[in-house]
């Protein structure tokens, strides 16, 4: 296929196979989510983590401005289409669900809304400042799109003060035309390097196995710590569907950790590269 994208590879690894079980907590999440009306990405994007996140440490990754992305990503699971009206009511609601769940680091983010003027960062913003307001004590991580490059909606964001500022590079600068078509690779990065250049802590993340080089990764890695990453993730592409692109090969667990080595010897602050990787996995634990 063209973009170096290339037949999926016939079996997957045995450090790719997860086991889910329905437990008591996972049901309490789930059921938490339903009664408030929420969406997850840990539901939208058929996270692999899903039975780790909500079964053992009863938390979720919430999903605002709707469940309806106006942008194709063709690695993406989340729907595409038209969106539905901007619901407000939904900072109040992901606050209370925090507290519910007793989480001590949220984690929030959203589908791309290009239909909006300001992207949806406002909504962004009342959802930090709603937490802030509901659970004081507990830190937030916000994974946003780019906004179209839009510095003032970018700003909205940062003057609520996150936590943590994460933005998705997602793939190699050569693969974007396949893989993120509506986005573009110098926009993302200029993504991180405004929300450091504001004072945020920012962390970024990528898929590997759906037609990179790892010298590629590695260039990636260097400009990420160039315009002021602080942390990132690297985790193995997963196709969503038949509808999706397919997977290229399935990354050695040697080279999870060369990534890691590499990342830690540029001066990454955290690096959480393997398999089952995913943008907000262990994110509380990141220091």
């Amino acid at each position: 296929m063209e973009q170096g994208i290339s037949h999926p590879p016939s079996r997957r690894p045995e450090w790719l196979k997860v086991q889910h079980t329905a437990s008591e907590a996972f049901k309490t999440v789930r059921q938490l989510i339903q009664r408030s009306e929420l969406h997850t990405v840990c539901e939208s994007a058929h996270c692999p983590n899903i039975g780790e996140c909500w079964g053992q440490h009863r938390t979720a990754t919430f999903m605002i401005l709707g469940d309806v992305c106006t942008r194709h990503c063709n690695f993406c699971a989340v729907k595409t289409g038209k969106p539905t009206q901007l619901d407000w009511s939904e900072a109040s609601r992901v606050a209370e669900a925090v507290k519910k769940l007793d989480l001590k680091y949220a984690v929030i983010t959203s589908v791309t809304r290009d239909d909006l003027p300001d992207g949806g960062s406002g909504l962004f913003s009342a959802t930090i400042q709603t937490i802030r307001h509901t659970v004081p004590d507990c830190r937030i991580e916000v994974l946003i799109p780019d906004f179209k490059g839009n510095s003032k909606s970018l700003k909205t964001v940062l003057d609520a003060r996150p936590d943590v500022l994460n933005h998705n590079i997602e793939t190699v600068p050569r693969l974007y035309p396949v893989v993120r078509p509506q986005a573009n690779y110098q926009r993302s990065l200029n993504v991180i390097r405004f929300s450091k250049e504001q004072g945020a802590r920012t962390k970024s993340g990528i898929m590997v196995g759906i037609g990179e080089t790892p010298d590629e990764v590695f260039r990636v890695m260097d400009d990420l710590k160039t315009v002021g990453c602080d942390s990132m993730t690297i985790g193995q592409y997963l196709q969503p569907s038949v509808m999706h692109l397919p997977v290229d090969r399935y990354v050695t667990l040697e080279e999870f950790a060369e990534y890691k080595r590499y990342g830690n010897s540029i001066g990454f602050r955290y690096v959480e590269s393997g398999p089952l990787v995913r943008s907000s996995y262990h994110a509380g634990d990141q220091k």
